[in-house]
């Protein structure tokens, strides 16, 4: 098998191809071959989850918002007015305090709850993660091409320079053949 090259990466990396990790030498391919590295990767994971993913992130929104807490202290106050209310007036009630039966529900939706909200964290980590090497992978990538361009600007003032030098020297050279054409018109 014949090895891959990649001359401008190695150079801007100081490694070979071989020793390169597989995000290196993928933006190594990318520079090599002028490609775009720029992706949207949240929205390749978007695109692939499945309906308990949704489900999950939509628990997960829900049971994070004031929408809820608000929702969960209406539920929770009315139950306890209305056990009361029934209690006081009837001397018996469905749930009388200390709400046990209001405890197992609290503790069931809480078991519940939790592992969605979980999954979904597990999922935004994920995502994140992605992210996160994508941005790795766009930076090396910006970095190594500002690098490229300091070279070509390095090499467009070398020639530039050398280019001034020629001319200062053809300068001299004129100058000094005026100088002897001005002493020999003088001596003459």
């Amino acid at each position: 098998m014949t090895a891959i090259k990649h001359p401008i990466a190695e150079k801007l990396l100081g490694a070979s191809y071989e020793n390169m990790d597989a995000r290196t030498k993928k933006v190594a391919r990318h520079i090599t071959e002028r490609k775009h590295i720029s992706t949207a990767p949240s929205q390749a994971i978007d695109s692939h989850i499945n309906t308990g993913q949704r489900a999950a992130d939509a628990v997960a929104k829900f049971g994070g918002s004031w929408a809820f807490i608000g929702l969960f202290a209406v539920t929770l106050v009315c139950w306890v007015v209305l056990n009361s209310v029934i209690l006081a007036n009837y001397n018996k009630s469905f749930d009388p305090y200390p709400y046990i039966l209001l405890n197992l529900f609290l503790s069931m939706l809480a078991s519940i709850q939790a592992p969605i909200i979980l999954m979904s964290q597990n999922r935004q980590a994920e995502k994140d993660r992605l992210n996160a090497e994508h941005d790795y992978e766009v930076n090396l990538k910006a970095e190594l091409e500002i690098m490229l361009l300091h070279e070509k600007v390095d090499l467009l003032r070398e020639g530039q320079w050398s280019e001034l030098m020629a001319i200062q020297k053809e300068q001299l050279r004129l100058i000094g053949v005026l100088i002897e054409k001005n002493q020999a018109k003088l001596t003459s």
